[in-house]
């Protein structure tokens, strides 16, 4: 298993070596223990300017990835993660989390759409999130993102837990 780490943030540095280890944890949890994977912590401005250029949006994101294979996941070199330590220190800010938290969510998220995994569609979304939730051991990107699913009731009307 091979990870590269490269950092061009200043709060990057101090977070290195434990995004490596954790993108090592997870490709072993994910069972793609031969897979090469490069990782770039950085800020808003280069996710932006990499999202203006890869995606056509220009704005900033959180974290991107991009396969070096097509289909993705095919090969165990997958690819880079660029992950915007910038957002991800307003989001855990404004949502209660530590920042190496919140970077880890993106880095899971990033790894699973290395492997071919997306959420565009709805049954997509809901198996990548259960990926996500199953290698975090908590809520990811996409499930935080998915609407409340409405309760489900029992054969008697009421309502179930």
């Amino acid at each position: 298993m091979r990870v590269e780490l490269r950092s061009d943030h200043p709060g990057g540095a101090a977070l290195a070596g434990r995004v490596r280890a954790m993108a090592r944890a997870h490709l072993a949890a994910l069972e793609r223990p031969e897979a090469e994977l490069s990782v770039l912590l950085t800020g808003d401005r280069a996710l932006r300017t990499l999202n203006r250029r890869w995606r056509g949006a220009d704005r900033a994101t959180d974290v991107l990835s991009f396969p070096l294979h097509d289909p993705p996941g095919e090969s165990d070199e997958l690819g880079d993660v660029a992950i915007s330590i910038d957002t991800a220190r307003r989001r855990a800010r404004r949502e209660g989390r530590p920042v190496l938290a919140e970077v880890n969510r993106y880095l899971v998220h990033g790894i699973l759409h290395l492997l071919g995994h997306d959420h565009e569609r709805p049954e997509d979304a809901r198996a990548m999130a259960v990926l996500e939730e199953r290698v975090l051991g908590r809520s990811g990107l996409v499930s935080s993102a998915l609407p409340a699913r409405a309760p489900r009731r029992s054969g008697r009307g009421r309502k179930d837990g």
